[in-house]
C-alpha cells in the first residue's frame, strides 16, 4: 500500500485517478502534484507538510485541505482541495473591489473554478517551497524534478490556447481538456473551463510561482481589491522568468487587472526603467540611474535589468540575515518598499528621505490610504535626512542603503557612518553603489565622466573595500563583498554590494 492518507477527502473533492472533472456546481477546486524523483517522498520535506497527516489550513479564502494520495519512493503526489467560503468572502471588504458584482459570480453565478482563489491559496499553505528554501535538502530543492500537475477547473479566457502560451515558454507540456457547458446537451459546446494537465522537469519553487501568477492570469479576474503591493508580489513571483516570457505583457496586463498605473511601473520594473521605479532614490531625493540624460540611458541599454537586479541581491542579503525589521534609508518613491511590503518576512519596514514629495510618491505606490490596518502597522514612512541621526532607526535588524552613499558630498560621509553605523547600529547594514571601474564597458559613457549628474562620486572596487574597512574598524561591523549584474573578468559587476554585520554575527 502507498504510504500517505487522503482516500476520503480525494473521493470528497472528486479525485479519480491523475485528475478531476468539475461537474456541476460545488464548493471545492482541487489541486495535484506528483513528483516521480528518486526517493519521490522527499517531495514532503519541501513541501513542509507531513504525509501521514491531513491537515486544515484556514485562509482568507475559505479553508485548505492538504493530504497525501500516495507518498512512496517511486511516486508522491499533494494534493490541496480549497473549500471556499462564500459567506465570509461577501462579508469581507478585502474581497469587494470596485466591482460587487464581479464577486457575486464567484458565489452565485458559476462553479468555483481554479483562478485567484486558489493562487491565495498556494501562496499562503506553501509559501515557504514557493521560496525554494530547504534547509534539509537545499540540492532538492535547489534542483528539477519530474513533477506533473492536475488543476481542476480552470477559468481559462482565451481557451486552450491560451494556456499552452502561457505555459509552454516554461518548460512545460500541457494538457488542456476543454469542459463542456453540460454533458448531456453536447449540442451547446464548450465552457471557457478546462481541466489542466502539466508535465515537466522544473523547479519545485518555479512551478508554484507559475501556477500562482498564471490561474488569474488565465481567469483575467481577481476576486479582491487589487493595491499597488499585487506590484510587489508579481515582481517576487515572475522572478528569473516573467522578463523574458513571450506573452509578458498580456500577464502584466491581467495579473494587475488592467489597472494603467501598476501595469506601468511593473513594465518598468521589468525593464529595468531606473528613472522611473529604481529603488535607489537616495536622500536628496534624485533617482539613481535615472533617463535625464543619454550617459544614463546607455547605463539602462547596457544592462536593462540591473534595477531588478539590484533589488533582488538587496532582498538576498536581508534573507540572509534573517532580518525581521528592515529601514530603507533613502527610499525615495517607495520601489524597494514595495517588495519589501509584497515579503511577510519583513514585520517592520520603515522608508525614510529628505524629500517630502518623495514620501507623498512612496505613499501613493504602496497604496496606503486604502491599506489595512495590518498593513499600515507594518510600513512607516518617515522624513529623515542620512546624515542626521534619528532614534526612530535604533535597534533594527537591518538599514539598507541602496545607491545612496555616492549622492553624499564626502565631506558628510562621517555624519552618515556616525547616524547610521554609530547611532542607529543595527545588526545588518547593506550598502550598494556604483563599481567605477565597470564604467570603461559602457561607451557612451566619456572616460572621468559618472553614470548620474547626481553622483558626487563612484568609487572603484578597491575604493569601496578601503572605505568599508574602515567603517569595520570604527564601529564593530564585520564586511562580506558581493557582486550585482553580469561580471567582467577584470572589472567586476556594474553594481557592488557590502554587506556589514554587527561583531561578526552570522
Amino acid at each position: 500500500m502507498p504510504r500517505g492518507v487522503g482516500a476520503a477527502q480525494a473521493r470528497r473533492a472528486g479525485c479519480y485517478g491523475e485528475g478531476s472533472v468539475v461537474e456541476g456546481k460545488r464548493d471545492t477546486v482541487l489541486v495535484t502534484l506528483t513528483s516521480t524523483a528518486p526517493e519521490a517522498s522527499n517531495l514532503s520535506h519541501l513541501l513542509r507538510k507531513h504525509p501521514g497527516k491531513a491537515q486544515v489550513f484556514d485562509l482568507s479564502v475559505g479553508q485548505a485541505h492538504v493530504f497525501y494520495p500516495e507518498a512512496n519512493d517511486e511516486r508522491c503526489t499533494v494534493a490541496m482541495m480549497l473549500e471556499v467560503d462564500p459567506v465570509g468572502l461577501v462579508r469581507d471588504k478585502r474581497f469587494r473591489g470596485g466591482d460587487a458584482s464581479t464577486l457575486a459570480q464567484y458565489v452565485n453565478d458559476r462553479p468555483y473554478a481554479s483562478s485567484s482563489m486558489v493562487a491565495v491559496a498556494i501562496g499562503q499553505v506553501f509559501r515557504t517551497a514557493m521560496g525554494g528554501r530547504s534547509d534539509a535538502f537545499p540540492e532538492l530543492a535547489a534542483g528539477t524534478l519530474p513533477l506533473t500537475v492536475t488543476v481542476a477547473a480552470v477559468s481559462a479566457r482565451g481557451g486552450a490556447d491560451l494556456v499552452r502560451q502561457l505555459f509552454e515558454p516554461l518548460g512545460w507540456q500541457v494538457g488542456a481538456r476543454p469542459i463542456a457547458l453540460d454533458p448531456e446537451h453536447p449540442e451547446w459546446g464548450d465552457s471557457r473551463y478546462v481541466d489542466l494537465t502539466l508535465t515537466g522537469d522544473i523547479r519545485l519553487s518555479d512551478a508554484l510561482r507559475h501556477l500562482y501568477v498564471l490561474l488569474p492570469v488565465l481567469d483575467d479576474a481577481k476576486h479582491y481589491w487589487v493595491s499597488d503591493d499585487e506590484i510587489g508580489k508579481l515582481m517576487r513571483a515572475g522572478e528569473g522568468w516573467l522578463a523574458e516570457h513571450p506573452e509578458r505583457d498580456l500577464i502584466t496586463r491581467r495579473y494587475l487587472a488592467h489597472q494603467r498605473g501598476m501595469v506601468g511601473d511593473a513594465e518598468a520594473l521589468l525593464d529595468g526603467d531606473a528613472g522611473a521605479t529604481d529603488a535607489s532614490a537616495n536622500s536628496h531625493g534624485a533617482a539613481e540611474d535615472g533617463a535625464a540624460d543619454g550617459r544614463a540611458r546607455a547605463v539602462q541599454e547596457r544592462s536593462p535589468s540591473l534595477a531588478r537586479l539590484r533589488a533582488a541581491a538587496v532582498l538576498q542579503a536581508l534573507s540572509d540575515v534573517r532580518a525581521h525589521s528592515v529601514a530603507d534609508v533613502g527610499c525615495g518613491p517607495g520601489a524597494l518598499l514595495v517588495h519589501l511590503m509584497a515579503e511577510p518576512a519583513f514585520s517592520r519596514v520603515i522608508g525614510t528621505d529628505v524629500s517630502a514629495r518623495a514620501l507623498e510618491e512612496a505613499a501613493r505606490r504602496l497604496n496606503l490610504r486604502e491599506a489595512s490596518d495590518r498593513v499600515r502597522d507594518r510600513i512607516q514612512l518617515l522624513q529623515s535626512s542620512v546624515t542626521y541621526q534619528d532614534s526612530r532607526l535604533a535597534g533594527l535588524d537591518a538599514i539598507v542603503l541602496m545607491e545612496v552613499i555616492e549622492h553624499v558630498d564626502a565631506a558628510r560621509h562621517g555624519a552618515l557612518e556616525a547616524s547610521v553605523f554609530g547611532a542607529a547600529a543595527p545588526a545588518a547594514v547593506i550598502v550598494t553603489t556604483p563599481n567605477s571601474d565597470y564604467n570603461a564597458l559602457y561607451p557612451s559613457l566619456p572616460a572621468g565622466e559618472f553614470r548620474h549628474t547626481d553622483h558626487r562620486f563612484e568609487w572603484s572596487r578597491a575604493e569601496f573595500e578601503a572605505w568599508a574597512a574602515s567603517v569595520c574598524e570604527r564601529f564593530g561591523y564585520t564586511v562580506e563583498y558581493r557582486t550585482v549584474g553580469d561580471v567582467d573578468a577584470a572589472l567586476g559587476s556594474p553594481t557592488q554590494l557590502a554587506l556589514f554585520r554587527k561583531g561578526g554575527q552570522r
